[in-house]
């Protein structure tokens, strides 16, 4: 990333279908210098289209719309070569649309509820390339959402861990546990450089397209 890139805002857009949740979100993180918000839309089937004309890097994406809900809409960004980190937003912390929204490659969720500075902070860590989900409400959402496939679930997602070694499974281990890359590497005696080279060749390896599938399958694993 050049200097240029790095001192500009992160681009955001909001796809909410509440007018007066979109207009709060906007004043809210346009009050960021780090933070422009470049677009807003009131259903997911805009999504796409916003993103063609105003390349975010991140969306905030509501989950439950009338046309089309916010996890089709995940899905059809993520499946994207260009795709923007997405967080989705909802009323309720424990919905089976937001682990169906993060595993189609969601960096995260949100609370409408939420503080704002943690919003911002939400936001800069996501563009950043750091997850935003805790380990306890990672489980709780797995666990509210268990069905009868869970044992199945499970012996996949270890067979697929099965093929990283056994450094990148630590370090896969770890993202489970919520840790940040910093974090990650004074824990195994890493550089951020090295923690980011190990975290790229797991992605590669699982073909995920970010840490909280990561997360994700190592929970369902029975790792974390």
């Amino acid at each position: 990333m050049t200097s240029h890139e790095s001192e500009r805002p992160i681009r955001v857009a909001i796809v909410d279908d509440d007018a007066l949740v979109r207009m709060g979100l906007t004043t809210l993180l346009s009050s960021s210098r780090s933070i422009e918000v470049v677009a807003e839309a009131g259903d997911g089937s805009q999504a796409e289209a916003l993103v063609d004309a105003h390349r975010p890097d991140v969306v905030l994406m509501d989950i439950r719309m009338a046309s089309v809900d916010g996890l089709t809409a995940t899905e059809r960004l993520r499946a994207r070569s260009d795709a923007p980190q997405v967080i989705v937003l909802t009323t309720f912390d424990a919905d089976g649309y937001v682990l169906r929204a993060l595993r189609a490659g969601a960096s995260g969720f949100l609370l409408k509820d939420t503080p704002p500075l943690e919003i911002i902070q939400a936001v800069q860590r996501v563009a950043a390339g750091e997850a935003m989900l805790s380990p306890s409400v990672t489980r709780r959402l797995i666990d509210h959402v268990a069905d009868a496939a869970v044992g199945n679930r499970r012996d996949g997602a270890v067979a697929r861990l099965a093929a990283l070694t056994e450094r990148e499974r630590e370090v896969a281990v770890a993202l489970g546990r919520g840790r940040s890359n910093a974090e990650l590497g004074a824990d195994l005696f890493m550089s951020v450089a090295t923690v980011k080279a190990y975290v790229s060749r797991i992605l590669t390896k699982l073909d995920l397209n970010n840490r909280v599938q990561v997360a994700l399958l190592v929970h369902d694993a029975g790792l974390v």
